[in-house]
């Protein structure tokens, strides 16, 4: 087992163990030339390794997300990174819970564990660097002098390329069922909830959601949400999208839970990618006291009605 550097005590309580990040993410589509066309024009640094396609941000090493080539959508796995110390406690954990650990599929061998959660979804815990991040860290709110043009013309707009992947939100037949395996198993806690969403936090620091849940007849993918500067960086990168034939999706709009500004644009297969700023940041020393909501202060504080097709649940049974 390799040792990550730099290990800090994950929050003030000593026996609290969990993991620190949600590594990756990995789908199954069925055309991969499909897919390198579309998280590239969303802003992704799109490389082709073997069969498959890893997903990075531009200046940045870290692989976010992996697509592989299958029959049809599907989520193929969920990765979460924790420090070296914990793995053996975390494994201890979810063994001692009654949950099945597994050999790893062909192709994703690694340091780690391997086991589904309760909805079938299989997950891997791995020791690696810490991913999410450290702080708040938000983009140059400001106004532009007097006397001088705050926007640039449409055709001279910058390209909007995403820092880091925020978050997963998943289906689930169970939020409850979810909350529990993911907080008894992983370490997670939650950050707010209603009857048909749930969003939970890393203990060592992350944002208001790295994992988050939508209730659904059947498990599946919903979206992958990316970290950008600014409002403007959503408003300008969803032009782009629509410009290119991506114009389904929902947004501008600002969400009540996590706080943060977005647009999702709807991928080929049906689920989303979404760009979002601001987001709600819950660091390790402080316990945040989770909501239970209405559904109608779960969603949005202002932006348009979500379209029908946002709720959709296009997964297929991996």
């Amino acid at each position: 087992m390799t040792a990550i550097r730099g290990y800090v005590p994950p929050t003030t309580d000593e026996a609290a163990v969990g993991i620190h990040s949600l590594d990756q993410f990995v789908l199954s589509v069925p055309d991969l030339k499909t897919a390198q066309h579309f998280y590239t024009t969303f802003g992704l640094d799109v490389r082709e390794k073997d069969n498959s396609l890893l997903l990075h941000t531009f200046d940045h090493e870290h692989r976010w997300g992996s697509v592989t080539e299958g029959t049809s959508k599907c989520i193929h796995h969920l990765s979460f990174g924790c420090y070296a110390d914990d793995l053996p406690r975390l494994k201890a954990r979810i063994e001692g819970n009654g949950v099945k650990l597994l050999d790893p599929p062909t192709g994703f061998e690694s340091n780690g564990i391997w086991f589904r959660n309760a909805d079938g979804i299989l997950n891997e815990v791995k020791v690696a660097p810490k991913s999410s991040p450290d702080q708040k860290v938000a983009g140059p709110w400001h106004s532009c002098p007097e006397g001088v043009a705050g926007a640039p013309i449409r055709s001279k707009a910058w390209t909007v390329r995403p820092r880091r992947l925020s978050h997963v939100l998943c289906f689930t037949p169970d939020i409850g069922r979810s909350i529990a395996f993911y907080a008894e198993n992983l370490g997670l806690r939650l950050s707010d909830r209603s009857e048909f969403v749930a969003f939970m936090h890393g203990i060592h620091g992350s944002d208001h959601h790295l994992l988050a849940f939508a209730l659904s007849d059947k498990p599946g993918f919903h979206h992958c949400s990316w970290d950008v500067s600014t409002i403007d960086d959503i408003g300008i990168g969803a032009a782009n999208m629509a410009d290119k034939g991506f114009q389904k999706g929902w947004g501008l709009g600002r969400h009540v839970l996590g706080s943060n500004y977005f647009h999702y644009v709807q991928d080929p297969w049906g689920s989303f990618c979404e760009y979002s700023c601001d987001i709600d940041y819950i660091p390790k020393t402080k316990r945040w006291e989770a909501g239970n909501h209405a559904p109608e202060d779960s969603l949005s504080l202002w932006g348009p009605e979500p379209p029908d097709y946002f709720v959709a649940n296009t997964e297929t049974t991996n």
